[in-house]
């Protein structure tokens, strides 16, 4: 079994997103230990680049202060070797095409396996070009997580049917739904998902209440918060791990 599925064998599963670095790489330790020790079953952890394209504002402003900390790569690494002393739940890196290309994907992809990381998310990554970096994850025992957006319904039997690890569902309508309507089509787009695989899929949105995560998580296997926890940090900075475990307690009680 896969250590990702493992975030998903103890009922709903709460996955948590923070950018390396936002605003130094000691506060996001920190954030990090306080997700985990709050109940979160996996974290997702953000390796800045220089143009994230495929996130929001508050997402990329966290990437670009980080980058200004100096974050690079080996920082990254080096950082999450430390965290793997005393964190033991899953965790996979978010990063762009490029970040990996530049670096070497190899190496990248070793030095994944080397320090703990279970998977690699690329969302500038198409699924058809997937191959640049599938053999390479499967050589060092990286899952590589597929997504899909409530737009892409015409391709989500192609990509759920190869997916790894879990499956990442982009519930985020950019204002042009209402939570319900999102509900409405998520629930059609599950159910085209499981007649194809029945890996975990878990749930992106901006929740802005405990009781929207509980009603995504009854239409999947998990929901994931991300730019709630980076606008956090973006508010408190180095106060802001306190904030982001008490966010994951609330929201992992309501959703398991």
């Amino acid at each position: 079994m896969s250590k990702i599925r493992n975030a998903f064998t103890n009922g709903k599963a709460f996955l948590s997103f923070l950018t390396c670095g936002d605003p130094d790489l000691e506060t996001t330790a920190a954030a990090v230990r306080a997700a985990a020790a709050n109940g979160a079953d996996l974290i997702e952890l953000g390796i800045p680049f220089s143009d994230p394209t495929a996130e929001g504002p508050v997402m990329q402003e966290a990437s670009l202060r980080a980058l200004k900390n100096g974050v690079t790569t080996d920082r990254v690494f080096d950082f999450v070797r430390e965290l793997r002393t005393d964190v033991t739940i899953p965790l996979v890196f978010m990063t762009y095409a490029n970040v990996v290309f530049s670096y070497g994907a190899e190496r990248f992809i070793a030095a994944c396996h080397e320090t703990g990381i279970d998977g690699l998310i690329v969302p500038d990554l198409p699924f058809e070009e997937k191959d640049e970096f599938l053999p390479l994850c499967h050589k060092y025992d990286v899952d590589l997580i597929s997504d899909v957006t409530l737009n892409s319904a015409g391709r989500v039997p192609m990509i759920a049917k190869e997916a790894e690890g879990f499956l990442y569902v982009m519930a985020n309508g950019g204002g042009k739904r209402t939570f319900e309507e999102t509900c409405t089509v998520l629930a059609e787009t599950m159910k085209t998902v499981r007649e194809y695989t029945d890996i975990p899929c878990a749930v992106e949105y901006d929740y802005t209440s405990p009781e929207q995560a509980e009603t995504i998580a009854g239409l999947a296997d998990g929901v994931i918060a991300a730019s709630a926890l980076v606008h956090l940090t973006a508010g408190q900075g180095s106060a802001a791990p306190a904030s982001v475990g008490e966010y994951v307690r609330i929201h992992k009680n309501a959703v398991k």
